[in-house]
């Protein structure tokens, strides 16, 4: 399959080989600090979500090529995306789940929720229940997915 040079328009989001590596403009004006939020907590969203998706894919057995894509998709989405209109935990299910396929181990959406609904528990500090389909973080993924 030969690459593609022409540009193509998908609404806002335009795919093409020139656009693979980011500028230092968009490296320094994220879509999340045009909407008002600091850059350390930004940087520390950033943090925290690749520690879910790192967390998870040891959890899901994945291998470190996954995890590692995951959390390439996750910064990627939020250099084009903001956090403040957009849920990074959302986003992590997300991005370790499209990994996990694009890698060639994929795993179940439910196993993917319930292990961040187990992190999210651990992390909280909650009793370990399963997670009640109608959760709103559950339902919430679900139909974001």
């Amino acid at each position: 399959m030969a690459a593609v040079t022409g540009k193509t328009d998908y609404g806002d989001v335009i795919i093409s080989l020139e656009n693979c590596i980011l500028s230092n403009d968009q490296l320094e004006e994220t879509p999340s600090i045009k909407d008002g939020l600091e850059k350390e907590v930004e940087i520390d969203l950033r943090i925290i979500g690749c520690e879910y998706i790192q967390i998870a894919g040891i959890l899901l057995k994945l291998p470190q090529v996954a995890m590692a894509t995951a959390q390439v998709l996750f910064q990627r989405f939020y250099y084009s995306k903001s956090f403040v209109k957009h849920d990074g935990e959302i986003y992590a299910m997300a991005s370790i789940f499209l990994a996990a396929k694009i890698e060639e181990y994929p795993r179940r959406i439910r196993d993917v929720i319930n292990v961040f609904h187990h992190i999210k528990q651990k992390r909280n500090g909650s009793s370990l229940l399963p997670p009640s389909p109608k959760a709103p973080t559950v339902r919430v993924a679900l139909d974001q997915l």
